[in-house]
């Protein structure tokens, strides 16, 4: 596979292996979106361990209301955190 079709995959890998631990199979729970970013983002999501803030995110993902993230939800959620990411990248000075 191409490097892209491994991210593709990866994505897809990620959402089911955490949609998979309560309930609905097709989408994340506020307590499995919680334990996704603690466990995969440690590093961008350490200061959102607050509960408001993960109540905040999840209404925010939530497009639909159903309280839950699906995976349209999701790839919106890591796609915005990949152009951050981009952005900030973009401005570090080349080494």
């Amino acid at each position: 596979m191409t490097e892209l079709e491994t991210a593709m995959a990866l994505l897809i890998d990620v959402f089911d292996k955490y949609a998979s631990t309560e309930g609905n199979k097709n989408s994340l729970t506020k307590g499995e979106l919680k334990t996704m970013m603690d466990k995969e983002l440690p590093g961008i999501m350490g200061k959102a361990k607050d509960k408001d803030e993960c109540d905040k995110l999840l209404k925010d993902l939530d497009e639909n209301g159903d309280n839950e993230v699906d995976f349209n939800e999701f790839i919106i959620f890591v796609a915005a955190l990949t152009c951050l990411g981009h952005e900030r990248f973009a401005k570090m000075p080349k080494k």
